[in-house]
């Protein structure tokens, strides 16, 4: 159940369409159901309505078994739309023999189920993402897909970091107006000091794992994003695009619907 079933419910209740028992034994099986075990996994139901989005499922480390039956079993017991992120072809082949109306998306590595067919995405609400080079990309477009399915609308751009700077100021008008900005960058990580020193709105810095060596696998990056001198930069953690994904949608819904 999400936050629109359960106004539709009191809603019902108000008017008399339905009982006291009634909405009692629904609103009492919502909280007995709230979690369920699957052995292997314990699934958190009351999730949607409390954060308005479904548990999404991290695909890595989990047999095909275990991603479809997680799977499925939201798929039962929501409404939203589904995401299991670092995941494989394999794993989704398999899942969509039970959900054939699951996606996967080759780039990020994300199942998907877009099913919400009534989100309104504010074009005047906008979350750009941009990236460093073109080898960012898996990172940037888990970004993209989950503030996508979170219901916002977004714009991306890609392969526009410093080495080439003039790249990036030919979107200069894109940064200006946007309301939220990830930036996803490996190396050094320097892009999102430039860009958060090009806006007054919030940057979210992505460090990846790209480089050589001397990288050490998205730690300088990493610890260049946390150093960074322009304010109003946060960090997530290296790779974690669903992460900067999520915080962009929560920052944007501030501004409400």
């Amino acid at each position: 159940m999400n936050e629109k079933n359960l106004l539709e419910l009191l809603r019902k209740f108000k008017g008399g369409e339905i009982s006291e028992q009634e909405i009692f034994l629904q609103l009492k099986n919502l909280s007995l159901n709230a979690v369920e075990n699957l052995g292997f996994a314990s699934i958190d139901h009351a999730r949607e309505l409390r954060q308005g989005f479904p548990e999404v499922i991290f695909a890595a480390g989990k047999t095909k078994e275990q991603v479809r039956e997680i799977f499925k079993s939201l798929y039962e017991k929501s409404t939203g739309n589904l995401m299991a992120t670092r995941a494989d072809f394999e794993k989704y082949k398999f899942l969509a023999e039970e959900i054939p109306e699951a996606k996967f998306d080759e780039v990020s590595k994300m199942i998907y189920l877009d099913r919400d067919k009534n989100i309104f995405r504010d074009e005047r609400k906008k979350i750009l993402i941009l990236s460093a080079g073109t080898s960012d990309m898996p990172v940037a477009e888990e970004a993209r897909l989950t503030a996508y399915l979170w219901g916002n609308y977004v714009k991306t751009f890609y392969d526009c970091g410093v080495a080439g700077i003039h790249r990036l100021f030919s979107h200069i008008d894109e940064i200006q107006s946007a309301n939220v900005i990830i930036v996803v960058a490996g190396m050094e990580g320097a892009l999102a000091s430039v860009v958060g020193g090009l806006t007054d709105k919030p940057v979210i810095a992505v460090p990846t794992s790209v480089g050589y060596g001397a990288s050490f696998k998205g730690l300088a990056a990493l610890l260049s994003m946390l150093n960074s001198c322009a304010a109003g930069v946060s960090v997530v953690n290296i790779d974690n695009g669903f992460g900067a994904g999520v915080i962009a949608s929560k920052i944007n819904n501030l501004c409400g619907k």
